[in-house]
């Protein structure tokens, strides 16, 4: 198994409580969603990386959460569709578009487990600058296609603005759905909120709700990316270690919270 490494500096993970189980479903579920949307045609591509390498990208006071003792991080290509604020109808245009993440996998400083995005790029100017602006979220603007034929699905992407140009083309079959998934499947895909640093100081925690994800094995026929360098990782030397694929399902995003120990 090949771990992403790299001149860590004795930087170390820092301690904590246990984070909560693993579970299949959303611990606390979202009563009066901030935001509603659809996540659809999910290919979710992960690496080992050294939980040192993770550990100074993450905000102050988050540390990296770790599967049997490994981090990783996840390189996330789907389409966002149907945006809706505060109940009201879905956003035409702009409330559906292509979008890929870069991210790592979080524990709180209360035990919660999350994941903190170290790039999101998407293909709407407007929800790029409304994601900058009103979480602190490191949105990029870029020119994306999500494209299906058949059991391929095919993702492009050029970043324009803001930051390191970067790209991403990448193409995987989608092969039978999983009945059982395993204990690592369930870490890197159950994941029920994200971490984020705050205006101010501090840190939120903003909470999702959505059925069981509907996952398949998929093969990766095709990846050319430095969305992960570009992001502050060194670059992969081999192939994913899981690479899984989603038709999607509907979400629910709560409103930010305050991400404080126990």
């Amino acid at each position: 198994m090949t771990e992403i490494s790299g001149d860590v500096h004795g930087v170390q993970p820092a301690p904590g409580p246990a984070p909560d189980p693993l579970t299949i479903g959303a611990p606390r579920p979202v009563r009066r969603p901030l935001l509603t949307q659809q996540w659809r045609d999910l290919a979710f591509l992960h690496w080992p990386v050294d939980a040192r390498v993770a550990a100074r990208l993450l905000p102050r006071g988050i540390r990296p959460d770790l599967f049997e003792g490994t981090s990783y991080v996840g390189l996330v290509a789907f389409r966002m569709c149907r945006v809706g604020w505060l109940g009201l109808p879905a956003l035409p245009y702009l409330g559906s578009f292509p979008e890929t993440n870069v991210r790592l996998y979080s524990a709180g400083p209360d035990g919660r487990r999350g994941v903190v995005f170290l790039s999101l790029d998407a293909a709407r100017l407007l929800p790029v600058l409304a994601g900058r602006a009103l979480f602190r979220l490191p949105y990029r603007w870029s020119a994306m296609r999500v494209r299906r034929d058949g059991d391929v699905v095919s993702y492009a992407s050029r970043r324009r603005w803001p930051g390191t140009p970067a790209r991403l083309s990448m193409a995987v079959s989608v092969g039978e759905r999983i009945g059982q998934i395993s204990g690592l499947e369930r870490f890197l895909t159950a994941r029920w909120g994200l971490h984020a640093s705050w205006y101010g100081g501090g840190l939120r925690y903003l909470p999702n709700d959505h059925p069981p994800w509907p996952l398949h094995r998929a093969a990766l026929l095709r990846l050319e990316e430095n969305l992960i360098a570009a992001a502050g990782l060194p670059p992969p030397t081999g192939g994913p270690v899981s690479v899984l694929y989603s038709p999607g399902v509907p979400v629910r995003l709560g409103l930010p919270q305050r991400s404080r120990p126990q």
